[in-house]
């Protein structure tokens, strides 16, 4: 399938592509004959996090001791990346993936605007769209390009465009050669071609975006309607011929999908997850890839798991913690690839109290001041946010965890759909399913138990909306049943259940009780479910039975209403799930 942004691409390459994206290069003696070093610099996941988010990285010093940098923050990520562009004769900033969505309530609340903001100012030139910045649908995923006030975001009752200011869109290309839209076209352009100019020598970067395939179960299916999300290797080594056609000295693909590895951030030990059937089909001629989506970090010479591949895979942690240099030394004779070296530089900030302590800033990382240009951005939208942020939303004995798998019934999963079920019992509600890809992160209160809006918001920062949906008993019991075929396990309210694994598919579940009372095939029950999971969201398509019978809040005001309601909440135990499966000694 030949795009239209494919025939444009080779038309530029044939009338000579602009420099757009591109760092200058300074003069170099005997420059006819040396290589030329292009600069990829690359982050993954920022997810909106604009203020610090108190995390931080291991740093190892020249001593071999390795102490934890704080690290995060868009002020202190612009400053880490103009430092290395001003090492570097030639750079391009890229990102692989889920810059926005799934954000924290300063950015989230004003539809990631803030985020696009920060991005210009840092000087992105392409982002790999990831499966978030589908979240609020496709035509949101477009204003964010194009920018504008249209009100077109889906999954939201109180998010407007443009309430700070006018909104003038991305100042970056997002790319996705595998998102393909009802026309048959691709929804964003496939690739992009940077060019770079050396003592009159001309060298062609060419890029592939790919969204990860899973996106089409991770969001709403409401905003994505007609969209389909191809094989990536595919998608990507269908654009790689055209790329080099079009004079591409590199190719380097940009993918929302990843993997994971048992060594520190700058090592590749055991690489295991979804990026690697993917390279093992991918195009040779592949020269880079940076990778996302498993919020890990990364640095991999590919050819030690597949020799016939030597491409350098890498990735950059999460909300903006790492960035990668990745430099190709290319041969501008010949036209190609001769060098490849990559690193995970650490984005340190001034620190932050911590649980256990003060993080305090090292100088085994650098130190860069912060960008005021940035940080003015961030102050202004903070400050917007503060009322909201701020405010009450009840307490909590203790704090709750996010599960780290999704086959475990959790006491937070447990008090989201306590909280569904108590928000829509007036409408008849006997129960509450909840899924914990819906659950962005824990419940910290602060002290004497407080919470804020911010706090439950960055639990449930999504945006669903709850519906009452009328079930029959029979398709009840299959979307329990499909939880194993799915390898999710609801959280639920109002029913208790029992498991064996081990038994065939459809007769995995029983003991089922609703309200106490064993489950009848043929009565019918109202149920409260997001209108991610009624609409098939994570591949519940036995969700989509039944009909809706009334609509509920937005979840997170269903969990604010839940924990203001009185007393100190205190964490619901488990139980709710029996496990009956015999495992194996």
């Amino acid at each position: 399938m030949r795009t239209a942004a494919a025939l444009l691409l080779a038309g530029l390459a044939l009338a000579g592509c602009t420099t757009a994206g591109l760092r200058p290069a300074g003069p170099m003696a005997d420059g006819d004959a040396a290589p030329v070093e292009v600069h990829i610099l690359a982050f993954n996941d920022f997810h909106g996090n604009l203020a610090k988010p108190e995390l931080s990285m291991p740093v190892t010093g020249p001593d071999g001791r390795t102490v934890q940098a704080p690290a995060g923050g868009a002020a202190w990520l612009a400053a880490t990346i103009a430092a290395l562009r001003a090492q570097a004769p030639h750079s391009v900033t890229v990102a692989a993936g889920d810059m926005t969505g799934a954000s924290p309530l300063v950015s989230s609340i004003f539809l990631d605007e803030p985020t696009i903001a920060v991005m210009n100012r840092i000087g992105v030139d392409l982002n790999a769209a990831g499966n978030h910045e589908f979240d609020r649908g496709t035509a949101e995923l477009l204003r964010l390009q194009r920018g504008g006030c249209d009100r077109v975001a889906v999954s939201t009752r109180t998010a407007e465009p443009c309430r700070l200011e006018p909104f003038g869109g991305a100042g970056f290309t997002y790319l996705s050669a595998n998102t393909v839209g009802p026309d048959g076209r691709t929804l964003l352009p496939a690739t992009a071609m940077r060019t770079v100019e050396d003592h009159g020598r001309t060298i062609r970067i060419g890029f592939i975006g790919l969204t990860t395939h899973s996106t089409q179960t991770l969001v709403s299916p409401a905003g994505i309607r007609g969209v389909r999300f191809g094989d990536e290797a595919e998608a990507a080594n269908e654009e790689v011929g055209r790329l080099k056609a079009a004079g591409a000295d590199a190719i380097v693909v940009l993918i929302h999908e990843g993997g994971r590895q048992e060594g520190g951030p700058n090592d590749c030990r055991a690489l295991s997850g979804a990026i690697r059937p993917i390279l093992d089909r991918l195009d040779t001629r592949v020269d880079l890839v940076v990778s996302g989506h498993t919020h890990r970090s990364y640095i991999c010479d590919y050819a030690q798991y597949a020799p016939d591949r030597p491409f350098l895979l890498t990735s950059a942690e999460k909300f903006g913690t790492l960035v990668t240099d990745a430099v190709l030394t290319i041969d501008p004779a010949t036209h190609r690839v001769v060098a490849k070296r990559a690193r995970n530089v650490v984005v340190q900030n001034d620190g932050y109290a911590g649980p256990d302590g003060p993080v305090a800033p090292t100088d085994r990382a650098p130190r860069p001041a912060p960008d005021p240009g940035v940080a003015a951005i961030v102050a202004r939208y903070t400050a917007a946010a503060a009322p909201l942020a701020n405010a009450p939303a009840g307490r909590l004995s203790a704090p709750l965890a996010k599960a780290t798998d999704q086959m475990t019934e959790s006491p937070l999963g447990n008090l989201i759909a306590d909280a569904q079920l108590a928000a829509t019992r007036p409408a008849g509600a006997v129960a509450a399913l909840m899924n914990p890809g819906g659950i962005r992160t824990g419940l910290i209160p602060g002290p004497g138990g407080q919470l804020s809006y911010g706090d439950i918001y960055a639990t449930q920062p999504f945006g669903n909306m709850l519906t009452v949906r009328d079930y029959s008993g029979a398709e009840l019991r299959a979307a329990l049943e499909q939880q194993f075929e799915r390898k999710i396990l609801l959280a639920v309210a109002g029913i208790r259940y029992a498991y064996d694994a081990n038994r065939p598919a459809g007769a995995r579940v029983s003991d089922i009780r609703i309200g106490g009372r064993p489950l009848a095939e043929a009565a019918h029950y109202r149920v409260a479910v997001s209108n991610f999971l009624s609409l098939g969201g994570d591949g519940f398509s036995t969700l989509t039975a039944g009909h809706d019978v009334a609509e509920g809040p937005v979840d997170v005001d269903a969990l604010r209403a839940y924990l203001s309601a009185g007393a100190t909440v205190v964490p619901p135990a488990l139980g709710r799930v029996t496990d009956r499966t015999v495992r194996a000694r």
